[in-house]
């Protein structure tokens, strides 16, 4: 079979021509075209998800100083409540002030036995029983003292032994 254009008419030719122009604009659009049209609609939303997160970002580091001052002021409001609720328990240390406090409000202790700690979900517990000897006026000077003190104390219904009347002097 031998094809040849030449011996088809004019308007036959143009119509192959046609047709085939036809065909070879087709394949390029839906080989070509159309993949490359998807892949550019896809990279422009991964392009406008990152101009989302840069716009984030931007907005984020415009706000870095003021993070900065928080944080700096959460720092030092830490380290003015370190001094309220102590990471560690200093036993001696502990004594020595109470022992002070009570001095100052003329009461004797008897007894300081610490127990063992309970740990809590934001704290520890540390119960501390303790026997003062001493005037009702005097524990109640050395409860207002306790009460000034600079670490977390309470008082849970501690044991003392008050004389009704003050000794003389």
């Amino acid at each position: 079979m031998d094809l040849n254009l030449n011996k088809l008419p004019w308007y036959g030719q143009v119509a192959m021509f046609v047709v085939l122009g036809i065909a070879l604009i087709g394949g390029f659009y839906w080989f070509y075209a159309v993949p490359a049209r998807a892949e550019m609609v896809t990279r422009e939303e991964k392009l406008a998800g990152l101009r989302v997160t840069i716009a984030k970002g931007t907005a984020t580091a415009n706000q870095l100083n003021q993070f900065r001052q928080q944080v700096a002021e959460l720092e030092a409001r830490l380290e003015s409540l370190k001094a309220v609720l102590p990471e560690q328990k200093d036993v001696a240390d502990l004594l020595r002030r109470i022992q002070t406090l009570a001095t100052q409000s003329n009461l004797a202790i008897r007894g300081f036995k610490p127990a063992p700690s309970v740990t809590k979900q934001l704290h520890a517990e540390w119960r501390i029983a303790q026997q003062l000897d001493g005037t009702y006026l005097n524990l109640a000077m050395f409860f207002d003292r306790l009460s000034k003190f600079a670490r977390i104390i309470k008082d849970s219904g501690s044991t003392s032994h008050a004389k009704d009347k003050p000794e003389p002097n």
